[in-house]
């Protein structure tokens, strides 16, 4: 019996492949997922058929002096109830992927063997405090171990790629969403709810970006409206050129397997799944949450799989960045090559053999 319990984002979807690899090769394994109340991440885990309940939780860092005492009585909350769920369900193991919501759970949950997960390179202070309850703390890449100097317990297992997630061939990705082998295919993307300045500059070039390549974009919700808008003005041979959507799901590899390029920003998933796709990448870190993603996108520039464009350079050096790789396919097969050396495809049967073992039981 496994407890998940985690943050949302870049947490859900490698704690979901995680549980695919585990139920996999023990399909008798129950699981319960603890999330917080109102999380995005309840529809997810519902979808994927795993019990869900919730606790109160929120975060004490960075959260101003009026807040903080709610705060603190959510959290004291989320310990009881934490406790309740234990004594209840009574797990072999317990499997955080970060958030201040696992805080509870890992403090009432001292007893029991815990696998943590961290999907950026550098840890949120979450991760920091949740790591010190952690029997093994799992890592994307080598380079996050100096985030937890003296442990011999860190394993570097690489980036769980969610289930079914796989490279497809180009020519048939590109045939599912109607693209023609013409020109080359760029994919623009910003998450779930989207990226607005990535929007915007899309926005902004795209007459310039049609004339060299076909584009993928993705939106998201929050400038669905406005894409629709530019979509509607234009000619109808650059509309044959440009594929909008609000958002993606299943569909979602099958663009970036099409796609010659991508440009988005860089969350812990980029780790993985470009890597797995061998998709050259240029990234526009998000600059308003300290700098996970900032250290996410050296990671692959330093390894020449991905470029850097920082996102207030956007209006002004998108359309140049892309024309300059699109016109340079030497340099874009070495950056798919590179990207795809990077690729961990057996991360998430690693973690799930980890916590096997952490549980008393054979290891894959």
């Amino acid at each position: 019996m496994l407890i998940c319990a985690g943050g949302t984002g870049g947490g859900v979807y490698p704690a979901l492949a995680v549980h695919n690899a585990l139920v996999q090769e023990r399909p008798a394994l129950q699981t319960l997922w603890v999330g917080g109340e109102g999380g995005m991440e309840e529809s997810l885990v519902k979808r994927a058929g795993i019990p869900f309940v919730t606790i109160p939780a929120a975060g004490l860092h960075g959260v101003g002096l009026r807040a903080l005492p709610g705060n603190a009585i959510k959290l004291m909350r989320g310990f009881a109830a934490s406790r309740r769920i234990l004594r209840e369900f009574k797990p072999e193991a317990l499997f955080f992927t970060g958030g201040y919501l696992a805080g509870p759970m890992a403090l009432a949950g001292l007893n029991i063997p815990t696998l943590l997960y961290v999907p950026d390179i550098e840890p949120a202070l979450a991760l920091k405090m949740i790591a010190r309850f952690a029997d093994c703390i799992a890592v994307t890449t080598p380079d996050s171990r100096r985030y937890f100097p003296g442990r011999d317990s860190v394993v570097d297992t690489g980036y769980p790629v969610r289930a079914g997630f796989a490279r497809q061939e180009r020519g048939a990705a590109r045939v599912k969403l109607n693209l023609h082998n013409d020109k080359p295919v760029l994919m623009i993307w910003g998450g779930s709810r989207g990226a607005r300045s990535i929007n915007q500059a899309a926005i902004q070039h795209l007459p310039g970006l049609l004339e060299r390549a076909q584009v993928i974009h993705v939106s998201g919700e929050l400038d669905w409206s406005q894409t629709q808008a530019m979509q509607a003005s234009l000619a109808e041979a650059q509309r044959r050129d440009y594929h909008a959507y609000a958002y993606l799901h299943e569909e979602m590899n099958s663009a970036m397997s099409a796609a010659d390029l991508i440009v988005s920003r860089a969350g812990a998933s980029v780790l993985g799944e470009y890597p797995l796709l061998g998709a050259p990448a240029i990234l526009v870190p998000y600059p308003h949450a300290w700098r996970y993603q900032k250290v996410n996108a050296n990671y692959l520039a330093r390894r020449g799989a991905a470029m850097i464009l920082e996102d207030s350079q956007l209006d002004h050096e998108l359309l140049i960045v892309v024309q300059t790789l699109l016109n340079d396919p030497a340099k874009l097969q070495a950056m798919r090559v590179a990207m795809q050396s990077l690729s961990r495809p057996d991360a998430a049967r690693v973690i799930a053999s980890q916590i096997l073992g952490l549980a008393g039981e054979e290891r894959l």
